[in-house]
């Protein structure tokens, strides 16, 4: 398909980890393609038309969001996840004013399990999002390799690498995710997709020392127990949705990438 007449997808949070590939998966498409980012002067672009715009603040968006056919909404601050919100809000907005057919917002496998800030941050955008009165589908995924590679970086300064005990993950390469999402975002509203999880499940502190091992660090990884709820959900298996594995790359292939 090459429907430059289509109207147009717009990806929010499009120089994020995921956002890149969501970029790429939509311009694969055909269709025109608008990014929308907080930063300014980036370089021209024939296949995607930037937009300037603030979520948090509200600024920029209408400009983006006029005429849009679907919004991939990949936009968010873990460091300070009490933007999510407002975030989302103007987001929804926004997409109500310019009469946006479909938003399709990623989250993540375990929201609902998890008693973490921003976890509860984002299963109450997941609730924004049904009782918005827009078209919508909300596609769960595990954790990105490139999480995990950016947590180890700091912790392998210390002698011994800590890293939660018992507890089983998934990941997910983010440019799977990237076309599960633009696949969604081209069909028609389907409220919450099936969660989308990587090829394997393994436990943390394994996949830590993998990456001790790939680097050439030598450390010993030293399992913590987290106490309390959150580290309950997490032993259980909150993070993974193994009957969901559409993923195919693994954290091996990741790691020999690098």
């Amino acid at each position: 398909m090459n429907d430059r007449t289509a109207p147009p997808l717009l990806v929010t949070g499009a120089t994020g980890v995921l956002g890149r590939e969501v970029l790429r998966s939509a311009r694969a498409t055909g269709r025109p393609v608008r990014a929308l980012t907080r930063r300014t002067g980036l370089p021209a672009d024939a296949d995607t038309h930037w937009h300037t715009g603030d979520l948090t603040a509200g600024t920029g968006l209408d400009a983006a969001f006029a005429g849009a056919d679907a919004v991939i909404h990949c936009a968010s601050d873990p460091r300070h996840p009490e933007n999510d919100l407002p975030a989302f809000r103007h987001l929804l907005d926004a997409a109500r004013r310019a009469g946006v057919r479909h938003v399709v917002n990623v989250s993540i496998v375990g929201v609902d399990l998890i008693p973490l800030k921003y976890y509860r941050i984002k299963l109450r955008g997941e609730q924004l999002l049904g009782a918005s009165g827009l078209g919508w589908t909300n596609l769960r995924a595990t954790q990105f390799p490139q999480l995990l590679d950016g947590m180890l970086g700091p912790l392998a300064r210390l002698p011994l690498v800590p890293m939660v005990s018992r507890t089983p993950v998934q990941p997910v390469h983010p440019a799977e995710v990237a076309a599960r999402l633009v696949e969604l975002a081209l069909g028609e509203p389907a409220g919450h997709a099936p969660d989308f999880a990587g090829p394997e499940t393994r436990l943390a502190t394994d996949l830590a020392a993998d990456w001790l091992r790939s680097t050439g660090r030598r450390r010993p990884v030293l399992p913590l127990h987290l106490p309390g709820r959150a580290g309950r959900a997490l032993r259980a298996g909150a993070l993974t949705a193994p009957q969901n594995a559409y993923g195919t790359r693994t954290w091996a292939e990741f790691l020999a990438g690098k």
